[in-house]
């Protein structure tokens, strides 16, 4: 069993996650050799044609959903970690501005929404410095964690240990944080979610809003039965092209709501999350 115990007694530390891709995902308009494949409708294309249809609805995340979805996390009281990709931020950057003006962190998610995994060394390691030094000049603070788009490479854990970063993100083995130590070095890892993750309600076979809000709520509710006897962490991962929608932020306002309704629940940003658990278990060889 953990040693950890959360802030105030807490059985369950939840980690709200916004994800912010839209503007750097792959384009045409780019330079890219195809337009974004991930796309509500499921089109998808076998020869270089521009997505016009795609390009507005991620538009539309920063347009119109991200005004709903940070305003919910502000009616809430409810500060969540927002994993962004560097150039989103950079061209939007009223969002940048309130993200940071409501006490959210800002964790990196590469320097465009693009797949690292395909990388070499010296090109994953500008990747991510690029990343560093955008998020820095856009917010006034550099990312202390990291998530990639889906895959990452055998270098990626050690590059980021070398650029400082606190927290890594990419894993979904455990429902509590634990450290790594493949990189010769040791960094801590925050394990994400994809089971209850908004993107459920893009891909096939989709959750209906409902049927995600109910697989949230069983989530959570298990977690936190379980945390009455060790330390457990929940993800809860959204974007804001996808719950941003007027049919589904009502859902994440309802998960929010049934939450807040238990006063043992810890509802932090990553970095906090992250740094409890290394000063309440600090890493020890062997």
């Amino acid at each position: 069993m953990s040693s950890v115990t959360w802030p105030n007694g807490a059985r369950l530390a939840l980690s709200i996650v916004v994800n912010v891709e839209e503007g750097s995902e792959l384009s045409i308009a780019e330079g890219d050799r195809g337009p974004e494949p991930v796309d509500e409708l499921g089109v998808t294309f076998k020869h270089a044609l521009r997505n016009y249809g795609n390009e507005s609805n991620y538009r539309y995340g920063l347009k119109a959903g991200a005004p709903r979805v940070m305003r919910l996390l502000r009616d809430r009281r409810v500060r969540a970690t927002f994993t962004a990709a560097a150039l989103s931020l950079e061209r939007a950057p009223d969002l940048a501005r309130q993200i940071v003006a409501d006490g959210h962190e800002v964790c990196a998610h590469g320097w465009r929404w693009i797949h690292q995994f395909r990388m070499d060394e010296p090109t994953e390691r500008e990747f991510i410095r690029k990343a560093v030094a955008s998020i820095e000049r856009t917010t006034g603070e550099r990312p202390h964690g990291w998530l990639s788009r889906y895959l990452l490479t055998d270098n990626t854990r050690r590059l980021l240990v070398e650029e400082g970063f606190t927290y890594h993100m990419d894993d979904y083995s455990d429902d509590v944080p634990f450290w790594d130590t493949t990189a010769g070095r040791p960094i801590l890892i925050l394990p994400y979610a994809i089971d209850s993750n908004d993107m459920k309600m893009w891909t096939a076979p989709g959750f209906m809003p409902a049927d995600w809000l109910q697989y949230a709520v069983d989530s959570f509710d298990w977690l936190r039965r379980e945390g009455a006897d060790a330390a457990r962490m929940m993800s809860l991962g959204v974007h804001l092209r996808i719950i941003g929608r007027p049919g589904r932020i009502g859902y994440f306002e309802r998960f929010l709501d049934h939450v807040l309704r238990h006063d043992d629940v810890w509802i932090a940003p990553r970095i906090e999350i992250a740094r409890h658990w290394a000063a309440c278990r600090p890493y020890r060889p062997g």
